[in-house]
């Protein structure tokens, strides 16, 4: 009596799995059936209308595989230059002084200078990876000197262009004799 038993075991084993598997399916086409209503809804509903690239082809499609499209597009998207870091630093030497003219406070625009020749410092003591460094450190006293000429002469810039306001007569200060 024992031994049909055993026997038994590895048939009822291998029926129960196929009924957990044949239970998965239906649950997955019936969860794709589901996907399948609520897209089909949606499109009734006009949620699809007037996305963007509608009706366009859409771009690398059929093209070789490439595993690192995804940083390309977020730099081309975001704008981001990698340079090497004797480039970076000319442009930012060439935008330094429009962003200092963006600043409020003399601390603020010493700051600024200081951390840009810490930069370039740090650039001259590092093995050269490009091309070749020629930024100079700038001077912070003349830096800020000349970021003080270039705010005087924007502000008289404004008051020139500022139109004078017309003479008003007081006339409830006069008195009458």
């Amino acid at each position: 009596m024992n031994e049909p038993e055993t026997h038994d075991a590895p048939a009822r084993e291998r029926d129960r799995r196929d009924a957990e598997r044949a239970a998965s399916r239906a649950r997955i086409d019936q969860q794709q059936t589901w996907v399948d209503i609520q897209i089909r809804r949606a499109m009734e509903r006009g949620d699809f209308d007037d996305l963007p690239g509608a009706g366009k082809p859409i771009e690398g499609l059929g093209a070789e595989h490439d595993p690192e499209w995804w940083l390309k597009q977020l730099i081309e998207r975001e704008r981001i230059a990698v340079l090497p870091p004797a480039l970076q630093l000319r442009k930012d030497d060439a935008e330094l002084d429009g962003l200092l003219d963006r600043l409020a406070s003399e601390d603020e625009v010493r700051k600024q200078v200081e951390d840009f020749n810490a930069r370039v410092l740090r650039a001259r003591y590092t093995p050269v990876d490009g091309p070749p460094l020629i930024t100079m450190p700038r001077d912070v006293e003349e830096t800020v000197a000349a970021w003080r000429a270039r705010r005087e002469a924007r502000r008289a810039a404004i008051a020139a262009a500022a139109p004078t306001p017309p003479a008003t007569r007081r006339r409830w200060l006069r008195r009458r004799r």
